[in-house]
């Protein structure tokens, strides 16, 4: 792997797992010693999470965590709605019937108890590129890749709430079914609410915290 590469998912890590908060400072010389590359690898790294909208350049050689508010937040579900609906749609109509049909099965039979939780992700994770497979769309794949690079921070960023996980697992089994199905309608429909529900449920953990005590 490239010491650029490397870098890069190194620090895209730390900060999808929040171990680099927002604002937290990325000072050229500090990075490349801790990460064990030269400077022209991390600046590589640095443009790549720059493009990916998670840092910020606030001087040549100092960059930062990019924030994550409310805003933001609704920006990125905008722009999600609009992909993920018409992927949706696509993959109702091109995708093998029997392929989401097995994973719609899985969805069904998920249990969030113990290791459950772990299989769910896995199952998202694999649904995703059966989804990006059947679409068969460079360009529309590599938006959502973009797209779900963010989300994984904005998930750490709300609150575990198990009514809501479970309620999920409930949403992907129906679009897994409607795409199984062939029925473009439903499956883009089914989309749009899991996704509003997945934004209510975030922006409402968020202004929790916010309210809390000691918050800042």
């Amino acid at each position: 792997m490239r010491a650029s590469d490397r870098a890069y998912r190194t620090l895209l890590t730390e900060i999808q797992d929040g171990l680099l908060p927002a604002g937290a400072v990325l000072g050229e010389v500090e990075q490349a010693a801790r990460l064990g590359v030269s400077r022209t690898p991390l600046r590589e790294a640095l443009a790549r999470l720059a493009a990916d909208g998670l840092v910020v350049q606030q001087s040549p050689r100092v960059t930062v965590v990019s924030d994550v508010d409310a805003d933001d937040i609704r920006a990125l579900f905008e722009f999600r709605r609009a992909l993920e609906e018409a992927a949706a749609r696509l993959a109702a109509t091109r995708a093998d019937p029997a392929e989401f049909a097995e994973l719609a099965a899985e969805f069904d039979r998920t249990s969030l108890r113990g290791e459950g939780r772990e299989h769910y992700y896995d199952l998202i994770a694999r649904f995703d590129a059966a989804l990006d497979d059947a679409v068969d769309n460079i360009y529309l794949s590599s938006a959502l890749r973009t797209i779900r690079t963010h989300l994984v921070r904005v998930r750490r960023l709300a609150r575990e709430n198990p009514a809501r996980l479970s309620a999920s697992v409930g949403e992907h089994a129906l679009i897994a079914h409607a795409i199984a199905a062939k029925d473009a309608d439903l499956a883009a429909h089914a989309t749009h609410v899991h996704l509003h529900n997945a934004l209510t449920n975030i922006l409402a953990s968020l202004a929790e915290a916010r309210t809390e005590p000691g918050a800042a």
